[in-house]
């Protein structure tokens, strides 16, 4: 480990427990969620802190004040452990991974799994997208990290829960519009309420609407999304019925990555392969969700959820024709339409025993996704850029079928904490398409998943946690789909890697404040990587064994009218047993052995009229490897921002205002990295010097 960043780090986190020894406790959050997916969190910041899960609650304020309300990476670069950066292009979403999982995705987000109210934004093979969070109208986000993270299933190295708002009484309406750089911005209006009588409620509804639209900052990344979010909920003598529907469309060009030699000759330009094939990519997807639950007396409860959509995809890649030559190819645009559903059903028993509280819970969840694949050469004749003959048509499924139980036993003093989750994963294909060989089969996945944890506390003030627990993630549809060689048919040679994850940390709270120190060790065996592409096909194996060893320091704290938010992450991830093409001791790619985030907060009592507050932040990255090979790397930057807010009010209206200016000494940097691409072209650079500004007018009735 690097002393240099670890002593500063340790001190951003320390002076929290050296402030004043007087208890407070953090607010719970307003809003409500289909609780019946929820396995692990509580609920509110109150309740994670008695529980020997690691997590973190960020509130719908941090997630939009001063905020463009675009990026899920906006908000949450306070928690350690979490890593996301922004690649600039809305074609491939975010990368995302927490405590190293994930990192590996070149495209959407996977090994980690993903919830809005309740209904999964991941796939049953582990693929996911943020791009339909609803920021506007967020209550809260929950960052589960660690051992417990499992108990979501497979493919859960870690889980990030976004809860929408509660409408209630009085009934709220806001309007905002942000601008940026790049020609970018960002409308949209959030409306919430109840209807009936304060004495008499009825349902309370939310409403988010939104559309953001960017020119990108580059060549062939212009983007548009429009997004709508709704939920209505009803609370009634011993339960609850909730409703959510969620609808999202947008469209992307996408200018994909640079090579070393092109990212130095000059970093805002877009390789030639885009232009020339014009990459782009369209997305639509509609899904609704319904939750029920009903206190059965005697501390029983049942809760049960159900939720079903539609995703269309179509993207045009940049695939030579002289590449679509082989009879293996899928040609060079991916036609995708997609159907999904899924169900939770739980029992719970809640009782007083032995002078604590018991939670008994029992349940089964099952997600199902079909998919209907067909692929097209991207060119005709001598045009590129247009679809062209069909080179795949087959329908893919996974299936998954999961049976849980998890139980609790808390007191002030203690909780005991311990879950087991058997995971079942079916993929299949059926062909229909066999002139490229016959790529029908079916492979299954299967574990248990225990986990136990405790938490003890030392004081009223001071806490210390422990938890260990197995983990198991699946390929995704798309790695699992061809052989080593390149041959047709499932990859039923690839496993699913498996691991032992085990954390210990201590956590403090005062009047001031709140701090955490985790420490962490994870060890896997079967590492999903990137074998290779053979005849257009890109295949994956598995490469023995990792392990990832970690600290997470974090704190929150403030005096007088300054206040400081930190995390420090530090984490060396190797591999351990390799593969003939990687070394014994490389590190992981996609990872920063080191990740440091500040924030230095001003409000003055000479802008208290305008309700004035500014800002100061500090984003440390240390340098990452491209490939698995660690032949390919960026180099670790420090990026420093401005920002500054203020709000007025008026009787039952509000008036918000922000400015900020992100990258303010505009280095050149690679703000993330395409892990192990087949074309070199690995580096996606970071955005430059931006300034934006938004203003939100808002309304209470």
């Amino acid at each position: 480990m690097s002393w240099s960043w670890w002593v500063p780090a340790a001190l951003l986190a320390a002076p929290a427990c050296l402030l004043a020894q007087t208890t407070v406790a953090v607010p719970e959050p307003d809003g409500g969620s289909l609780a019946p997916v929820l396995v692990i969190g509580r609920g509110s910041a109150d309740q994670l802190w008695r529980s020997s899960v690691t997590a973190d609650v960020v509130f719908g304020s941090e997630l939009r004040d001063g905020q463009l309300q675009i990026n899920l990476s906006e908000g949450l670069a306070r928690v350690p452990g979490l890593l996301i950066r922004n690649r600039e292009n809305y074609a491939q979403d975010l990368q995302v991974s927490i405590r190293g999982y994930g990192a590996r995705s070149t495209f959407g987000i996977r090994g980690l799994r993903l919830f809005v109210d309740g209904i999964p934004a991941s796939a049953p093979d582990g693929s996911g997208q943020a791009a339909n969070f609803p920021l506007g109208s967020a209550d809260r986000i929950e960052v589960v990290r660690g051992p417990f993270a499992s108990l979501y299933g497979a493919s859960s190295g870690g889980a990030i829960l976004l809860f929408t708002e509660d409408g209630g009484q009085p009934g709220e309406w806001r309007t905002g519009l942000a601008l940026g750089s790049n020609g970018l911005w960002r409308l949209s209006t959030q409306v919430k309420g109840q209807t009936g009588t304060h004495e008499a409620p009825g349902w309370s509804y939310t409403l988010d609407a939104g559309k953001f639209a960017t020119d990108g900052a580059r060549p062939q990344s212009a983007a548009d999304r429009r997004t709508l979010n709704a939920k209505l909920s009803r609370p009634y003598e011993g339960g609850r019925t909730t409703l959510v529907f969620n609808q999202q469309t947008a469209f992307s060009l996408d200018p994909q990555g640079l090579t070393q030699a092109q990212f130095d000759a000059d970093a805002e330009q877009t390789a030639p392969q885009p232009l020339q094939y014009n990459t782009r990519k369209s997305v639509s997807q509609t899904q609704v969700g319904l939750a029920w639950d009903q206190a059965l007396g005697g501390g029983h409860k049942l809760e049960l959820m159900g939720y079903g959509g539609q995703r269309r995809v179509i993207q045009y890649l940049s695939v030579p024709p002289g590449a679509q030559s082989a009879a293996s190819s899928a040609g060079g645009v991916i036609d995708l339409d997609r159907d999904y559903w899924g169900f939770n059903a739980r029992w719970r028993w809640q009782t007083a025993w032995r002078g604590g509280q018991l939670d008994l819970s029992a349940g089964l969840a099952g997600d199902r996704q079909s998919d209907l694949r067909r692929g097209y050469e991207n060119f005709v004749g001598s045009a590129l850029g247009v679809q062209g003959a069909l080179r795949r048509d087959e329908t893919n499924r996974a299936t998954t079928l999961d049976p849980y139980l998890r139980a609790s036993w808390e007191k002030q003093d203690w909780t005991l904490e311990a879950g087991l989750r058997h995971v079942n994963a079916r993929y299949s294909s059926t062909d229909a398409f066999l002139a490229n060989g016959d790529q029908s089969g079916a492979t299954l996945f299967n574990g248990y998943l225990p986990v136990v944890g405790v938490r003890w506390q030392l004081s009223p003030q001071l806490q210390a946690h422990a938890a260990i627990g197995r983990g198991l993630e699946t390929p995704t549809l798309n790695e699992a789909a061809y052989r080593i060689d390149g041959t047709a048919g499932f990859n039923t040679d690839l496993n699913a890697s498996r691991s032992t994850s085990a954390e210990i940390g201590l956590r403090g709270r005062n009047a001031a404040g709140l701090w955490n120190a985790t420490v962490f060790d994870i060890r896997t065996r079967d590492e999903i990587v990137s074998a290779g592409s053979v005849n257009g096909r890109a295949t994956f194996t598995n490469a023995g064994t990792t392990r990832r060893q970690g600290l997470e320091l974090s704190a929150e704290y403030g005096l007088g009218n300054v206040t400081l938010s930190s995390a420090y992450t530090y984490l060396r991830a190797r591999f351990g047993s390799g593969t003939t093409s990687i070394p014994a001791g490389n590190r992981l790619p996609g990872l920063p052995e080191q990740q440091l985030f500040a924030q230095l907060g001003w409000a003055p009592d000479w802008a208290a009229d305008t309700g004035g507050q500014f800002a100061l932040e500090v984003r440390h990255s240390g340098r990452v490897f491209a490939n698995d090979a660690n032949t390919a790397r960026a180099d670790g930057y420090t990026l420093l921002g401005l920002s500054a807010r203020f709000e007025q009010n008026a009787g039952a209206w509000t008036w918000r205002q922000f400015v900020r200016i992100d990258n303010l000494l505009d280095p050149k940097y690679v703000g993330s990295v395409i892990v192990n691409d087949g074309n070199s072209r690995f580096f996606e650079p970071g955005l430059g010097r931006a300034l934006s500004l938004g203003v939100e007018l808002s309304r209470r009735f």
